[in-house]
C-alpha cells in the first residue's frame, strides 16, 4: 500500500539564552503548525539554548529527562495528535554535553532518538572559530525512526557535509532525511541550499530541515532559510532569517518515482582507490 500524504512544518526559531522563554516559542510555533494542518513538525538545532559560553552552557543544561522543552513538546505532540521532531536539544552527558535529536510520536511517546555524529571544529575566514568538541561528545550511530509515512533519518546540522552518512540511511530504507541546523550566516549563503538539494537529488529522498535565524542573544548570526526539497531536488517550501511555520505537503510516492528514474542507490558498484605513482623525469643528456 502506498503511503499517505502528510504536511510537514518546519519551525524557523532564533533561540536565546533563556530555556523557558525558548520553549515557549517553540511550543507556540508547533501549536501554530498544528493548526495550519501539520502532521509532522520540526525545530531546529539548540532549540532549547542556544550560548556559547561553557561555563553558562553548562550551568543552564541538565540531564534529558529533566528537560522543559522536552517535556513540553511531549505534551503538545499528545495533545495535538502531532508526529514532532525536536532538531535538538543540549542535555548533559557525563562531563560533556550532547546535542540530541528527538522524534516524538503523536501519542507523546519519545520513538527514538540521535546524538550529532560530526562535531563542528571549524576557523572560518571571517575571523569565525568554534569548537564543539570542547564541550560536546559526538554520537556513534546513525539513526532511523519509524514514521505513519515511512522511515526518517535523522541528522543535525554540520552532518549535512558527509554525504556517505545520508547515503547509508537512503540505503538502509530512508524515504525522508533531516538535518535541522544552526547554520552561521557566512557559510550557509555559500553552502546551505546546494547541499541540501544535492542530499536528496543523490538519494532520491525529502530533505526536512529547520533551522535556526538572525542575530541571537550571544552575538552569533544564523542563516535561517529553512527548507523543504522534494527527491527531485525542488524546493516546496523556504523561510528567511524571521522565526516563523513553512509547510509543505509531502507525497511520499515522489521517492519511488525520483529513484526509478535515476537509480544511484542500486546502480553504485564496490570500487577501490589506487595510486599511481608518477614516471621519473629522463635525464637531460650533458653535452660535452
Amino acid at each position: 500500500m502506498t503511503p499517505t500524504r502528510f504536511t510537514a512544518a518546519c519551525i524557523q526559531m532564533r533561540s536565546g539564552r533563556d530555556v523557558l522563554r525558548n520553549r515557549d516559542d517553540a511550543v507556540a510555533l508547533v501549536r501554530q503548525a498544528a493548526t495550519q494542518g501539520a502532521h509532522f513538525a520540526q525545530t531546529p538545532e539548540m532549540t532549547s539554548l542556544v550560548c556559547r559560553e561553557r561555563a553558562e552552557l553548562f550551568d543552564k543544561v541538565g540531564p534529558e529527562g529533566q528537560d522543559p522543552v522536552l517535556a513540553s513538546l511531549r505534551e503538545v505532540a499528545r495533545e495535538r495528535g502531532i508526529v514532532v521532531q525536536i532538531g535538538s536539544i543540549a542535555v548533559k552527558d557525563g562531563d560533556k554535553i550532547a546535542n540530541r535529536a528527538f522524534l516524538i510520536g503523536a501519542d507523546g511517546e519519545i520513538v527514538t532518538s540521535y546524538d550529532k555524529i560530526h562535531l563542528y571544529d571549524v576557523d572560518l575566514p571571517n575571523g569565525e572559530s568554534w569548537r564543539e568538541s570542547a564541550s560536546y561528545t559526538g554520537g556513534e550511530r546513525a539513526v532511523l525512526a519509524e514514521t505513519p509515512w515511512g522511515l526518517l533519518g535523522i541528522t543535525i546540522c554540520y552532518d549535512v557535509r558527509f554525504a556517505a552518512l545520508f547515503r547509508a540511511l537512503a540505503e538502509n530504507g530512508a524515504s525522508f532525511l533531516s538535518a535541522p541546523a544552526a547554520f552561521t550566516k557566512q557559510t550557509g549563503e555559500a553552502h546551505w541550499h546546494v547541499l541540501h538539494r544535492a542530499r536528496a537529488i543523490e538519494t532520491g529522498s525529502f530533505m526536512i530541515s529547520a533551522a535556526q535565524g538572525g542575530l541571537h542573544e550571544d552575538g552569533r548570526e544564523t542563516f535561517g532559510h529553512s527548507v523543504i526539497i522534494d527527491p527531485w531536488g525542488r524546493v516546496l517550501a523556504e523561510g528567511g532569517t524571521e522565526p516563523g511555520v513553512f509547510l509543505a505537503e509531502i507525497d511520499p510516492a515522489l521517492v519511488t518515482d525520483a529513484r526509478s528514474r535515476i537509480p544511484t542507490l542500486k546502480n553504485a558498484r564496490p570500487f577501490k582507490v589506487e595510486t599511481v605513482s608518477a614516471p621519473q623525469p629522463l635525464r637531460q643528456a650533458s653535452s660535452a
